[in-house]
């Protein structure tokens, strides 16, 4: 991952401040991206970005500038379709200078401007600051699930923004009043939905949004488009055979496009069905033994050490396990720092273990996460959903 900060103020600053103030914000953020660091800053707003070198490891970095430095943008994510876009670009005319998927959403925006958010399939948030026209213009962008953060605060005619609340509150100015409304969210439902945060004037921009900030809409908090959403206004007519070829092959693609790196790149295999169909996907991508680690624990209910070793014998992956004794007293306070608000989420603890196990091998790692969600698989949280859906579909209105 990579981590992104800065701000802009349409009344202007001092840029030598002004990147002081955007060094302090990705100082606080380090462990986002330990390979390299980078600024920019004009007489109006100043791009911070930290950097976890994945793709183009000797070009890519950022802030990148394209249009003769008319825009600038700082970038954190994926585009898992960058290849697809950079070609149908140079057919267009457009030229680039890198090989990485961030100066293709560049040339996007100079092709399509905001439409260009549509076309990306991929984890992100970014910011783009555009000077070519009469009213200078940022734009903060999230991708369509909310994988990657981005937090943003409103100060006058002045609008920070960064991949982590500690990056804002290290920018000066963060409000320190919990939001009583955001609390009771956490209470009743274990995490705080966007647009809120723990902190009151302190907004999560929302998945597949993005906040347009001008010098005439700043101090009203900007313009907020949604650029997509999930249909099911058509249902198609299509059988269980045909169904299932089709999920095998988005699931492929879906783990092709994922695979490409510069870097080593593994995954965690859990044992369960998501992480082992994503481990048997890479292994028919992979010319090489993929890389998987799983850990166990010493109660038996919930070790899936078993299964795991099963699926990457198999498999014939590269598997690395790990029997966790948590401390979990010792490890609590640095998940609380990562996570800056409250979050109920139990199994925070063993993906902490497994990540800095698989770090020891590898620098990116592919998982199952999401699976359960879009499959419905937690009987008692999405399956009565399902159900009540089926029943609407039947019910005369």
């Amino acid at each position: 991952m990579c981590g992104i900060a800065g701000f802009v103020d349409f009344n202007g600053h001092s840029r030598e401040a002004a990147l002081s103030r955007a060094r302090a914000m990705t100082d606080a953020i380090p462990h986002r991206g330990p390979d390299a660091d980078g600024f920019f800053a004009d007489s109006k707003v100043a791009l911070g970005h930290r950097r976890l070198s994945i793709i183009d490891l000797s070009g890519g970095h950022q802030p990148m500038a394209a249009a003769e430095g008319q825009l600038q943008i700082a970038f954190n994510g994926e585009i898992y379709n960058f290849q697809a876009l950079r070609r149908e670009l140079e057919a267009m005319g457009h030229g680039f200078a890198t090989r990485s998927d961030t100066e293709v959403i560049l040339q996007a925006y100079l092709a399509w401007g905001e439409a260009c958010l549509a076309r990306l399939n991929g984890m992100f948030a970014f910011a783009i600051w555009d000077t070519r026209g009469t009213s200078p213009t940022l734009m903060l962008a999230r991708d369509r699930v909310g994988e990657k953060p981005l937090y943003w605060m409103r100060q006058g005619n002045r609008v920070a923004f960064a991949s982590e609340l500690k990056a804002l509150r290290a920018g000066g100015g963060c409000p320190n009043e919990i939001d009583p409304e955001a609390l009771d969210s956490y209470f009743s439902l274990g995490y705080i939905p966007s647009p809120k945060t723990i902190y009151r004037g302190v907004n999560k921009l929302r998945a597949a949004h993005a906040l347009v900030l001008t010098a005439d809409n700043a101090q009203q908090g900007g313009r907020e488009l949604r650029y997509w959403q999930i249909s099911f206004a058509e249902p198609r007519s299509i059988s269980l055979d045909e169904a299932t070829d089709e999920l095998a092959s988005l699931l492929d693609e879906a783990v092709k496009c994922r695979m490409v790196s510069e870097v080593p790149l593994g995954a965690f295999l859990s044992g369960g069905l998501d992480s082992s169909l994503v481990v048997e996907a890479m292994s028919r991508l992979s010319d090489r033994p993929v890389i998987t680690n799983s850990i166990g624990f010493d109660e038996r209910e919930f070790n899936e050490l078993d299964v795991a070793r099963v699926t990457a014998g198999r498999l014939a992956t590269d598997h690395h396990e790990w029997v966790v004794r948590p401390q979990a007293a010792d490890i609590l306070p640095k998940i609380a720092w990562h996570f800056d608000e409250p979050l109920a989420d139990s199994s925070a603890v063993p993906t902490w273990y497994v990540c800095e196990m698989a770090r020891k091998q590898v620098t990116v790692a592919l998982s199952g996460d999401g699976g359960d969600e879009a499959f419905a698989g937690y009987t008692f949280r999405y399956l009565p959903h399902a159900h009540e859906s089926n029943l609407r579909a039947r019910i005369p209105a």
